[in-house]
């Protein structure tokens, strides 16, 4: 929402446009002449000054002065009589945003306000994007975890980055499909060009191609100015596609002409737009069972598919659980204070968990015991209901008194140590080729028989989970 300060003589132009601008939503304070717009300047901010050029007392050019010597970000539009237009051009050097004649349509004076408010709220999104990022909050393009895939996965993006191919990275939501996409364009060779992600099944049929391709003025209803698409915007650099199996198949069909071409033909042109893109898509279903079923064309499942990079679900990492719980919990602590600790029981539940929604399901679980604990421990009741009663024990009643049973992953946590002793013993010691033989790392297998977990304690291999830094 925007403050808007409205300095205008005229008593019926400025009641006028202050209702109107009243009525889109915006905070919008009066000034009949110079000297109070002035002093209201004084007091406050605002985000954009419409002004007359000819005002009482102080005259628009004047005031247009003060503004950008004491509040430089606050744009602003000048109004002016036909026979002032030399001042409006004087007043775009003096640094105005726009100008208007009058008389003019009040429509014209509302789309420029809006094209004014969409840029704030940009300009705003990017300083807090800027914000986060400094403070270690932002988008966090990391794979944490020190498992054999993971680390498989980690040579492989380090490979795919130095080519330009296609990539389609499958895997369940939840994954990291986008962290994934964004280390690779880190790595490549478009790390300096733009980064543009688009969520193909967030967007309605009738607007996934504008969305992409762009269209002109005029092309449909609504559309009242001529907009760049996706892939423009990501010109030298990287479009990921997410959720590519969203994607209708009369978009499915535009969309190969640009991966053959390098074109893009916005809705309502008759010029094809050269770009240079490299493609990255990211889908959780079977795009081969669509190309056999028809409703994904196989030409363009060929073209995005020149190398395919699953991801693995956090049950084919469990051994990394623990690192993933300490990098979020660092993640969310507010700079400056403590690492809190986690219970037990709290432990309990969360290594007892299959995590359907994988690790994005482990980071909002992770945030929101965090937000409910504050500065205390980490406590079971802190936890995500679904995850809570995964750390309750299981009873029975028979005719004695109540008997607790293990939780299941501990029992297998005991079998699994006796496991790994006895694969020591028929690789007559040898870690090497023990870890091998197993499938895991060498420090995976020394780290799981050095620290042992007992019943119900959270695991000692962690640190931060203790509460150390």
């Amino acid at each position: 929402m925007l403050d808007i300060l409205l300095a205008e003589d005229e008593v019926d132009l400025r009641e006028i446009l202050s209702e109107r601008l009243s009525a889109e939503g915006y905070r919008v304070q009066g000034a009949p002449d110079g000297r109070t717009a002035a002093e209201h300047l004084r007091r406050q901010a605002f985000d954009l000054a419409i002004c007359d050029v000819r005002l009482p007392g102080i005259d628009g050019l004047t005031l247009l002065r003060t503004i950008r010597s004491t509040w430089p970000a606050t744009d602003v539009i000048m109004m002016t009589a036909s026979v002032d237009v030399g001042q409006a051009v004087l007043a775009l050097k003096e640094g105005a945003s726009d100008y208007l004649t009058k008389p003019f349509d009040l429509d014209e004076l509302m789309l420029r306000v809006r094209r004014i408010s969409e840029t704030l709220t940009l300009r705003r999104q990017l300083q807090g994007a800027r914000g986060e990022l400094a403070a270690g909050r932002g988008f966090d393009p990391t794979l944490v975890g020190e498992s054999p895939v993971i680390n498989r996965l980690r040579e492989r993006v380090a490979m795919v980055s130095r080519s330009d191919v296609s990539i389609l990275i499958t895997g369940a939501s939840g994954t990291g499909k986008e962290v994934v996409a964004r280390l690779i364009h880190a790595g490549g060779v478009r790390r300096d060009k733009p980064f543009v992600a688009v969520n193909c099944g967030a967007l309605t049929e009738s607007l996934i191609e504008a969305e992409l391709f762009g269209y002109e003025r005029g092309a449909f209803t609504g559309a009242d100015k001529r907009r760049d698409g996706r892939f423009k915007a990501a010109d030298g650099g990287t479009l990921l596609l997410d959720e590519v199996a969203e994607l209708p198949l009369s978009a499915q069909t535009r969309l190969l002409r640009v991966a053959q071409e390098g074109t893009v033909e916005p809705l309502g042109a008759n010029d094809l737009v050269k770009v240079d893109v490299r493609i990255i898509s990211a889908t959780h279903r079977n795009l081969a069972a669509m190309v056999k079923a028809g409703t994904f064309r196989e030409d363009l499942y060929y073209r995005l598919n020149v190398i395919e990079m699953p991801l693995p679900s956090l049950t084919e990492r469990t051994g990394d659980l623990t690192l993933l719980l300490r990098h979020f919990m660092q993640k969310f602590t507010p700079a400056g204070a403590a690492l809190p600790t986690i219970s037990a029981k709290a432990w309990n539940a969360i290594a007892s968990y299959p995590f359907p929604g994988n690790v994005r399901e482990l980071a909002h679980a992770v945030e929101h015991a965090m937000v409910l604990a504050g500065d205390r421990e980490v406590e079971l009741a802190h936890l995500p209901s679904a995850l809570a009663g995964a750390g309750l024990h299981l009873e029975t009643a028979g005719d004695g008194p109540l008997t607790v049973v293990r939780p299941l992953r501990l029992a297998l946590r005991d079998f699994e140590l006796a496991y790994l002793q006895r694969a020591l013993e028929v690789c007559e010691g040898r870690r090497s080729r023990a870890a091998d033989a197993l499938g895991i790392s060498r420090k995976t297998l020394w780290q799981k028989l050095r620290h042992p977990p007992s019943d119900g304690d959270p695991p000692s291999v962690s640190p931060a989970i203790e509460g150390q830094a």
